[in-house]
């Protein structure tokens, strides 16, 4: 209880005090606060969207599992071309004349996606299964011309492919091997198999998705998902979250170039919205020393508007 006059308040005999419970007032405004938060969790938050996995992705669009695995091992896909940091590739490489961030990195996070998506999880499943082994021995031995129209013939196929119980079937025709790897590349992924050893690793912790997502963006599905949920580029996307509002609205700012030209218009929108962003922040930084802007207040006295009530208070002084 708080009821003690000071020393101030006793010269003052006019002055009122009354009894005042600190403790009281703080545990009402907790559990208000606890009721007002719990009410907008419940009728205000977003819904909690499962996480998308290769699993769920070839569960519900086998044919573009099927035609993204194709891709994969024929090294047609965007990962195969995309450049640093995990292959060699240009598709993806984004510069403004000699400065390129992504070049100068250089490759350290490698991706062999014929090998990392298709072959090796496949080799790891295949134990004692003889057709499994025979088929991929078989793809291996051949040449890359031959590997290439195999890929190709079965990727027009896949065109008009049919799902029937969450298989793929195609036309007849010389696809090789082809087929029976990616049948058997489906159902590790159906069971979701093919997720856990995309995930494998050296280390205790398997927290490296980068594999499993780069497998997942070369297809359409997960772009498609993006594009309902409203979470691409030119969607405002980097501040929306999945389901509801209200995202990351602090993000505004850095996503708001991607909606206006020249930025929605090139190939390396990242890299000129990063270097946008960065003249930006520098000159917010270095306002107090550059000539001119730092005298703007002075020329349009806008805080006197604000502080009028100090600046009021300061004339009236003698």
């Amino acid at each position: 209880m708080i009821n003690e006059r000071t020393p101030a308040q006793l010269d003052e005999p006019d002055v009122r005090t009354v009894p005042y419970d600190l403790i009281k007032e703080i545990a009402i405004a907790m559990v208000v606060s606890l009721v007002v938060i719990i009410g907008f969790a419940l009728f205000l938050s977003s819904p909690d969207v499962p996480s998308v996995t290769i699993q769920s992705w070839s569960a519900a669009d086998p044919a573009d599992f099927v035609t993204t695995a194709n891709d994969e091992l024929a090294g047609a896909s965007t990962t195969a071309n995309y450049g640093p940091p995990y292959n060699n590739g240009t598709e993806s490489v984004q510069s403004i004349g000699p400065i390129s961030p992504q070049s100068w990195a250089g490759v350290h996070a490698n991706v062999d996606q014929p090998h990392d998506f298709v072959i090796n999880p496949l080799k790891q499943a295949a134990g004692n299964d003889s057709q499994l082994t025979t088929a991929i021995g078989a793809y291996e031995a051949a040449s890359a011309e031959q590997q290439g129209k195999w890929h190709d013939a079965y990727a027009k196929a896949l065109q008009d492919a049919k799902v029937s119980n969450g298989q793929v079937t195609v036309a007849s025709g010389d696809y090789g091997p082809v087929p029976e790897m990616m049948s058997r590349l489906l159902q590790l992924a159906q069971t979701g198999a093919l997720d856990g050893l995309l995930l494998s690793s050296n280390h205790f912790y398997q927290t490296d998705y980068t594999k499993p997502l780069l497998f997942m963006n070369d297809g359409g599905y997960l772009a498609g998902l993006a594009q309902d949920q409203h979470l691409t580029g030119t969607q405002w996307g980097m501040m929306n979250e999945t389901g509801l509002y209200p995202g990351q609205t602090w993000l505004w700012l850095y996503t708001l170039w991607y909606q206006v030209p020249p930025f929605n218009g090139v190939s390396n929108a990242d890299l000129l919205v990063v270097l946008m962003m960065v003249i930006l922040t520098l000159l917010l930084m270095l306002v107090p020393l550059i000539p001119g802007l730092r005298d703007i207040p002075r020329w349009i006295p806008i805080y006197r508007v604000i502080w009028r009530g100090y600046y009021a208070s300061r004339s009236r002084k003698p």
